[in-house]
């Protein structure tokens, strides 16, 4: 036997040996690569630190999933629909064009449980709809009433939320009347409001740019009943009857005061106004 050669049974010792830490090797590194995550580029994350026993509670920790995880990718989500802004208005619509024979009722102050479910009982009954313009103070106390109008189609208008007179406001107080009410308008139905009617109709330049940033649009009046001096039924019928024209909006109150001559005059004006041909309705933004 040469010097340089192995002895047959030496050299499959070493081969079983060579065969056996190899096995071990790529056992070692599958594992790593089912425990290890890879980063993009395709280079591995460093090791976790040593924990404790693997178990139930550590095999739940590892299947949990991470904070990024649970992160929304904003990066590539559409972004989320927003109605166009309106123009800054320097006066506010006093009546509505382009409806033919038509007219619109409106109604400041409420949701009043004392008033409103009359006024809404009224048109229902001749299935007509109207504008009500509510304040955030009384939204709060008669959710429910809001439902209601939104439910029977009735266009829910911005009133502020404490009526106050807007011009002696600062603009950051205006800003509070209108979202404030703007919020739980929408926080009740949905939908914020597209309409907004200063409290006693006084309006400016703040009022106007706030509104427009709300999303909102002003609107007034072209015939006021003067319901809140209460001057009886027989006057408020008169009033809307006179005032009937294409187009006028009619201003009345469910709210605000004893709404008990408004409650009972829209009994009586309303079939009149249909019987002479006119259509009740709400604007359309």
């Amino acid at each position: 036997m040469k010097n340089d050669q192995m002895p047959k049974g030496r050299r499959a010792v070493l081969r079983l040996a060579a065969a056996l830490g190899a096995t071990a090797t790529v056992g070692v590194i599958a594992a790593d690569r089912l425990a290890t995550p890879e980063r993009a580029g395709g280079a591995a994350a460093p090791p976790a630190p040593p924990g404790p026993a693997a178990g139930p509670q550590a095999q739940a920790a590892r299947l949990r999933p991470t904070a990024y995880r649970l992160q929304p990718m904003t990066a590539y989500a559409p972004p989320a629909y927003r109605r166009a802004v309106p123009p800054v208005r320097q006066r506010p619509f006093l009546s509505m064009s382009g409806v033919g024979r038509s007219m619109v009722l409106s109604f400041d102050d409420g949701p009043d449980p004392r008033y409103t479910p009359g006024i809404l009982e009224t048109l229902r009954r001749y299935d007509c709809r109207a504008m009500f313009f509510v304040c955030g103070e009384m939204v709060v106390e008669n959710p429910d009433l809001l439902r209601e109008m939104a439910a029977d189609g009735h266009v829910v208008g911005n009133h502020s939320w404490s009526h106050p007179l807007i011009p002696r406001l600062r603009p950051s107080r205006i800003r509070d009347e209108l979202g404030s009410t703007s919020e739980v308008v929408e926080r009740t139905l949905g939908t914020a409001p597209l309409w907004y009617r200063a409290p006693y109709g006084a309006w400016n330049r703040h009022s106007f740019e706030i509104g427009a940033e709300l999303g909102m649009e002003p609107l007034a009046w072209t015939v006021d009943t003067l319901d809140w001096k209460e001057p009886g039924a027989d006057t408020i019928v008169r009033r809307v009857l006179d005032g009937a024209a294409p187009g006028a909006v009619v201003l009345s109150h469910d709210a605000g005061g004893d709404r008990a001559q408004s409650v009972t005059a829209l009994r009586r004006y309303l079939p009149e106004l249909l019987d002479a041909g006119y259509h009740i309705t709400v604007p359309r933004r």
